[in-house]
Protein backbone atom coordinates (compact mmCIF):
# COMPACT_ATOMS: atom_id res chain seq x y z
CA UNK A 1 0.00 0.00 0.00
CA UNK A 2 1.01 3.51 -1.17
CA UNK A 3 0.17 6.06 1.43
CA UNK A 4 2.05 9.71 1.46
CA UNK A 5 0.14 11.08 4.50
CA UNK A 6 -1.33 14.20 4.69
CA UNK A 7 0.24 16.56 6.83
CA UNK A 8 -0.66 20.27 8.87
CA UNK A 9 -2.19 20.51 12.27
CA UNK A 10 -4.65 17.94 11.79
CA UNK A 11 -8.35 20.12 12.12
CA UNK A 12 -9.41 16.62 10.90
CA UNK A 13 -8.01 13.31 12.00
CA UNK A 14 -8.16 9.99 12.23
CA UNK A 15 -6.26 6.94 13.41
CA UNK A 16 -6.98 3.12 12.16
CA UNK A 17 -10.20 4.04 12.10
CA UNK A 18 -12.37 0.69 11.29
CA UNK A 19 -16.03 0.04 11.15
CA UNK A 20 -17.73 -3.08 10.69
CA UNK A 21 -21.39 -3.96 10.17
CA UNK A 22 -21.80 -7.83 11.27
CA UNK A 23 -19.22 -9.61 8.94
CA UNK A 24 -18.84 -6.65 6.90
CA UNK A 25 -15.98 -4.67 6.81
CA UNK A 26 -17.19 -1.47 5.50
CA UNK A 27 -13.93 1.17 6.67
CA UNK A 28 -11.03 -1.17 7.20
CA UNK A 29 -8.02 0.66 9.29
CA UNK A 30 -8.58 4.69 7.88
CA UNK A 31 -6.14 6.79 8.52
CA UNK A 32 -5.48 10.42 7.61
CA UNK A 33 -4.54 14.08 8.88
CA UNK A 34 -6.30 17.11 7.00
CA UNK A 35 -4.69 20.77 7.81
CA UNK A 36 -6.70 23.85 8.27
CA UNK A 37 -7.93 25.54 5.06
CA UNK A 38 -7.61 22.58 3.30
CA UNK A 39 -10.01 21.13 0.48
CA UNK A 40 -9.39 17.47 1.26
CA UNK A 41 -11.37 14.83 -1.73
CA UNK A 42 -11.85 11.56 -0.90
CA UNK A 43 -12.32 9.62 -4.47
CA UNK A 44 -13.14 6.00 -4.32
CA UNK A 45 -16.33 3.47 -6.67
CA UNK A 46 -19.49 3.19 -4.61
CA UNK A 47 -19.67 1.46 -1.67
CA UNK A 48 -15.68 2.11 -0.65
CA UNK A 49 -16.44 3.51 2.46
CA UNK A 50 -16.79 7.10 2.11
CA UNK A 51 -19.91 7.95 3.15
CA UNK A 52 -19.15 5.73 6.08
CA UNK A 53 -16.15 7.41 7.12
CA UNK A 54 -18.07 10.72 6.70
CA UNK A 55 -20.29 9.67 9.22
CA UNK A 56 -17.91 8.70 11.49
CA UNK A 57 -16.14 12.14 11.41
CA UNK A 58 -19.35 13.73 11.66
CA UNK A 59 -20.10 11.83 15.00
CA UNK A 60 -23.01 9.92 13.43
CA UNK A 61 -21.55 6.75 13.49
CA UNK A 62 -19.48 5.10 16.37
CA UNK A 63 -16.28 3.55 14.54
CA UNK A 64 -15.91 -0.36 15.74
CA UNK A 65 -11.97 0.63 16.87
CA UNK A 66 -9.56 3.49 15.94
CA UNK A 67 -10.15 7.28 16.46
CA UNK A 68 -11.11 10.47 15.64
CA UNK A 69 -11.15 13.93 16.15
CA UNK A 70 -12.68 17.04 14.47
CA UNK A 71 -11.35 20.61 15.58
CA UNK A 72 -10.32 18.91 18.46
CA UNK A 73 -13.27 17.19 19.69
CA UNK A 74 -13.05 13.29 19.52
CA UNK A 75 -15.65 11.36 17.85
CA UNK A 76 -16.48 8.96 20.66
CA UNK A 77 -15.96 11.11 23.59
CA UNK A 78 -18.57 14.14 22.54
CA UNK A 79 -20.11 13.45 18.90
CA UNK A 80 -22.86 16.22 19.71
CA UNK A 81 -19.73 18.80 20.11
CA UNK A 82 -18.86 18.08 16.40
CA UNK A 83 -22.23 18.29 14.78
CA UNK A 84 -22.55 21.93 16.67
CA UNK A 85 -19.39 23.12 15.05
CA UNK A 86 -19.50 21.59 11.72
CA UNK A 87 -21.79 21.76 8.23
CA UNK A 88 -23.20 19.18 5.95
CA UNK A 89 -24.43 19.04 2.96
CA UNK A 90 -25.81 15.73 1.61
CA UNK A 91 -25.67 14.18 -2.16
CA UNK A 92 -29.48 14.37 -2.22
CA UNK A 93 -31.26 17.52 -2.22
CA UNK A 94 -32.71 17.13 2.02
CA UNK A 95 -33.98 20.60 2.86
CA UNK A 96 -37.43 21.06 2.99
CA UNK A 97 -39.33 21.41 -0.52
CA UNK A 98 -42.49 22.74 0.58
CA UNK A 99 -40.59 25.74 2.29
CA UNK A 100 -39.49 28.64 1.03
CA UNK A 101 -35.48 29.55 0.50
CA UNK A 102 -35.77 32.42 3.30
CA UNK A 103 -38.24 29.91 5.25
CA UNK A 104 -35.15 27.04 4.69
CA UNK A 105 -32.26 29.25 6.02
CA UNK A 106 -34.58 30.37 9.44
CA UNK A 107 -35.16 27.23 10.38
CA UNK A 108 -31.23 26.22 9.88
CA UNK A 109 -30.48 29.01 11.87
CA UNK A 110 -32.55 28.24 14.74
CA UNK A 111 -31.47 24.82 14.64
CA UNK A 112 -28.37 26.25 15.43
CA UNK A 113 -29.43 28.29 18.06
CA UNK A 114 -28.44 31.33 16.01
CA UNK A 115 -29.66 34.45 18.42
CA UNK A 116 -32.34 36.60 16.23
CA UNK A 117 -29.60 39.59 15.65
CA UNK A 118 -26.89 37.03 14.69
CA UNK A 119 -29.75 35.14 12.18
CA UNK A 120 -30.31 38.31 10.88
CA UNK A 121 -25.95 38.79 10.27
CA UNK A 122 -25.93 35.25 8.75
CA UNK A 123 -28.49 35.31 6.62
CA UNK A 124 -28.13 38.17 4.79
CA UNK A 125 -24.10 36.81 4.51
CA UNK A 126 -25.04 33.37 3.14
CA UNK A 127 -27.30 35.31 0.43
CA UNK A 128 -24.67 37.69 -0.39
CA UNK A 129 -22.32 34.79 -0.82
CA UNK A 130 -24.49 32.20 -2.75
CA UNK A 131 -26.88 34.19 -4.23
CA UNK A 132 -29.99 32.72 -3.38
CA UNK A 133 -31.30 36.05 -2.29
CA UNK A 134 -32.36 36.49 -5.84
CA UNK A 135 -35.10 33.24 -5.01
CA UNK A 136 -35.68 34.08 -1.25
CA UNK A 137 -39.70 33.50 -1.34
CA UNK A 138 -39.54 30.88 -3.71
CA UNK A 139 -40.14 27.05 -2.67
CA UNK A 140 -37.24 25.50 -2.64
CA UNK A 141 -38.67 22.38 -4.43
CA UNK A 142 -38.98 24.43 -7.28
CA UNK A 143 -35.11 25.84 -7.46
CA UNK A 144 -33.20 24.21 -10.37
CA UNK A 145 -30.80 21.33 -9.31
CA UNK A 146 -27.44 24.11 -9.03
CA UNK A 147 -29.70 26.40 -7.00
CA UNK A 148 -30.95 24.06 -4.61
CA UNK A 149 -26.91 22.55 -3.92
CA UNK A 150 -26.25 26.58 -3.07
CA UNK A 151 -29.37 26.48 -1.15
CA UNK A 152 -28.61 23.55 0.88
CA UNK A 153 -24.41 25.38 0.97
CA UNK A 154 -25.97 28.28 2.52
CA UNK A 155 -27.79 26.02 5.18
CA UNK A 156 -24.81 24.27 5.60
CA UNK A 157 -22.52 27.31 6.86
CA UNK A 158 -25.75 29.65 8.68
CA UNK A 159 -24.01 28.97 11.84
CA UNK A 160 -20.11 29.31 10.37
CA UNK A 161 -18.89 26.32 11.04
CA UNK A 162 -15.12 25.73 10.62
CA UNK A 163 -15.75 22.50 8.92
CA UNK A 164 -17.52 21.59 6.09
CA UNK A 165 -18.62 17.91 4.69
CA UNK A 166 -19.59 17.45 1.49
CA UNK A 167 -20.89 13.92 0.15
CA UNK A 168 -20.82 13.92 -3.54
CA UNK A 169 -22.41 17.58 -3.54
CA UNK A 170 -22.26 18.07 -7.45
CA UNK A 171 -23.91 14.80 -8.19
CA UNK A 172 -26.63 15.48 -10.86
CA UNK A 173 -26.34 18.60 -12.13
CA UNK A 174 -25.12 20.47 -14.72
CA UNK A 175 -21.44 21.12 -15.52
CA UNK A 176 -21.67 24.98 -15.21
CA UNK A 177 -23.31 24.76 -11.34
CA UNK A 178 -21.17 22.35 -10.59
CA UNK A 179 -18.42 24.82 -11.54
CA UNK A 180 -19.62 28.14 -10.01
CA UNK A 181 -20.42 25.81 -6.71
CA UNK A 182 -16.71 24.70 -6.73
CA UNK A 183 -16.02 28.27 -7.04
CA UNK A 184 -17.74 29.18 -3.65
CA UNK A 185 -16.00 26.01 -2.37
CA UNK A 186 -12.86 28.07 -2.69
CA UNK A 187 -13.80 31.08 -1.39
CA UNK A 188 -14.63 29.43 1.61
CA UNK A 189 -11.30 27.65 1.82
CA UNK A 190 -9.89 31.09 1.23
CA UNK A 191 -11.67 32.26 4.05
CA UNK A 192 -10.29 29.79 6.63
CA UNK A 193 -13.47 27.15 6.38
CA UNK A 194 -11.45 23.56 5.92
CA UNK A 195 -13.79 21.06 3.03
CA UNK A 196 -13.61 16.96 3.16
CA UNK A 197 -15.70 16.35 -0.65
CA UNK A 198 -16.06 12.76 -2.00
CA UNK A 199 -17.00 12.97 -5.42
CA UNK A 200 -16.50 10.53 -8.35
CA UNK A 201 -15.18 13.22 -11.19
CA UNK A 202 -11.36 13.82 -11.48
CA UNK A 203 -11.81 17.19 -12.97
CA UNK A 204 -13.06 17.89 -9.13
CA UNK A 205 -9.87 15.98 -7.56
CA UNK A 206 -7.51 17.97 -9.56
CA UNK A 207 -8.82 21.40 -7.69
CA UNK A 208 -8.40 20.19 -4.22
CA UNK A 209 -5.62 20.85 -2.26
CA UNK A 210 -5.43 16.94 -0.85
CA UNK A 211 -6.57 14.52 -1.94
CA UNK A 212 -7.36 10.55 -0.96
CA UNK A 213 -7.99 7.21 -2.67
CA UNK A 214 -10.29 4.47 -0.71
CA UNK A 215 -10.83 1.25 -2.08
CA UNK A 216 -12.31 -1.61 -0.69
CA UNK A 217 -12.83 0.37 2.52
CA UNK A 218 -8.99 1.03 2.85
CA UNK A 219 -7.38 4.01 2.15
CA UNK A 220 -4.63 3.21 -0.64
CA UNK A 221 -2.98 6.68 -1.76
CA UNK A 222 -3.33 10.19 0.17
CA UNK A 223 -1.74 13.40 0.10
CA UNK A 224 -1.13 16.18 -2.33
CA UNK A 225 -2.67 15.86 -5.94
CA UNK A 226 1.32 16.59 -7.72
CA UNK A 227 2.80 14.26 -5.28
CA UNK A 228 0.62 11.19 -6.08
CA UNK A 229 1.21 12.06 -9.68
CA UNK A 230 4.97 11.86 -8.56
CA UNK A 231 4.78 8.33 -7.30
CA UNK A 232 7.31 6.05 -8.21
CA UNK A 233 4.73 3.09 -8.33
CA UNK A 234 2.72 5.41 -10.93
CA UNK A 235 5.54 5.44 -13.74
CA UNK A 236 8.26 3.37 -12.68
CA UNK A 237 11.82 3.94 -12.84
CA UNK A 238 12.87 2.46 -16.88
CA UNK A 239 9.26 3.71 -18.68
CA UNK A 240 7.69 7.07 -19.80
CA UNK A 241 4.03 8.15 -20.57
CA UNK A 242 2.87 9.34 -23.81
CA UNK A 243 -0.55 10.78 -25.27
CA UNK A 244 -0.81 9.85 -28.63
CA UNK A 245 -3.72 11.37 -31.18
CA UNK A 246 -4.65 8.97 -34.10
CA UNK A 247 -7.37 9.14 -36.64
CA UNK A 248 -8.51 5.55 -35.11
CA UNK A 249 -8.31 5.70 -31.57
CA UNK A 250 -10.42 2.86 -30.54
CA UNK A 251 -8.00 0.39 -33.03
CA UNK A 252 -5.39 2.05 -32.15
CA UNK A 253 -5.32 1.15 -28.44
CA UNK A 254 -6.23 -2.90 -28.82
CA UNK A 255 -3.19 -2.62 -31.16
CA UNK A 256 -1.49 -0.85 -27.77
CA UNK A 257 -2.28 -3.20 -25.05
CA UNK A 258 -1.08 -5.83 -27.65
CA UNK A 259 2.58 -4.56 -28.47
CA UNK A 260 5.41 -5.58 -26.71
CA UNK A 261 7.20 -2.72 -24.24
CA UNK A 262 3.14 -0.80 -23.43
CA UNK A 263 3.09 -1.16 -19.58
CA UNK A 264 -0.41 0.15 -19.84
CA UNK A 265 -3.17 1.97 -22.62
CA UNK A 266 -6.32 3.88 -21.75
CA UNK A 267 -8.74 6.15 -23.93
CA UNK A 268 -8.58 9.53 -22.62
CA UNK A 269 -11.21 11.55 -24.58
CA UNK A 270 -10.68 10.83 -28.05
CA UNK A 271 -6.93 9.91 -27.41
CA UNK A 272 -5.01 7.22 -25.95
CA UNK A 273 -2.79 7.35 -22.42
CA UNK A 274 -0.07 4.88 -22.88
CA UNK A 275 2.60 3.93 -20.34
CA UNK A 276 5.61 2.52 -22.02
CA UNK A 277 9.27 1.18 -21.56
CA UNK A 278 11.75 3.64 -22.36
CA UNK A 279 13.01 1.40 -25.02
CA UNK A 280 9.93 2.12 -27.20
CA UNK A 281 10.64 5.34 -29.46
CA UNK A 282 7.85 7.50 -30.57
CA UNK A 283 8.18 6.33 -33.86
CA UNK A 284 8.02 2.27 -33.22
CA UNK A 285 5.03 3.08 -30.91
CA UNK A 286 3.05 5.04 -33.70
CA UNK A 287 3.83 2.83 -36.57
CA UNK A 288 2.78 -0.09 -34.03
CA UNK A 289 -0.57 1.33 -32.98
CA UNK A 290 -1.40 3.83 -35.70
CA UNK A 291 0.10 2.45 -38.96
CA UNK A 292 -0.54 4.11 -42.13
CA UNK A 293 -1.91 7.36 -40.26
CA UNK A 294 0.61 10.00 -41.51
CA UNK A 295 -1.40 12.72 -38.76
CA UNK A 296 -0.37 10.50 -35.94
CA UNK A 297 0.96 11.95 -32.86
CA UNK A 298 2.77 11.25 -29.47
CA UNK A 299 4.11 13.89 -27.03
CA UNK A 300 5.21 13.12 -23.21
CA UNK A 301 2.95 13.84 -20.53
CA UNK A 302 2.78 13.38 -17.18
CA UNK A 303 0.29 11.39 -15.22
CA UNK A 304 -2.92 12.71 -14.38
CA UNK A 305 -4.77 11.74 -10.83
CA UNK A 306 -7.15 9.09 -12.82
CA UNK A 307 -3.97 7.50 -14.35
CA UNK A 308 -2.43 7.42 -9.95
CA UNK A 309 -6.23 6.08 -9.41
CA UNK A 310 -6.61 3.64 -12.07
CA UNK A 311 -3.26 1.82 -11.11
CA UNK A 312 -3.64 1.88 -7.45
CA UNK A 313 -7.19 0.07 -7.98
CA UNK A 314 -6.16 -2.57 -10.17
CA UNK A 315 -3.07 -3.47 -7.31
CA UNK A 316 -5.36 -3.70 -4.99
CA UNK A 317 -8.45 -5.54 -6.67
CA UNK A 318 -5.09 -7.82 -7.66
CA UNK A 319 -4.53 -8.07 -4.01
CA UNK A 320 -7.72 -8.86 -2.96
Amino acid sequence: MVNSEVSGDGVICAEHLTRRFGDVVALNDVSLSVPRSAIFGMLGPNGSGKSTLIRILCGVLRPTSGTGSVLGIDVRADPEGIKRRIGYMSQKFSLYGDLSVMENLEFYARIYGLTPERQKEREAAVLALTGVGAYANRLARNLSGGWKQRLALACAIIHEPEVIFLDEPTAGIDPVARRELWDLLFELSHRGVTMFVTTHYMDEAERCTHVGYIYLGKLIVSGRPDELKGLAEVTPAGTRRYEVSCAAPAAALSRARAMVGVRDATMFGTALHVMVDEGVSEAALLAAIAPGDGAASARPIAPTLEDVFVLMSRRQGAAA
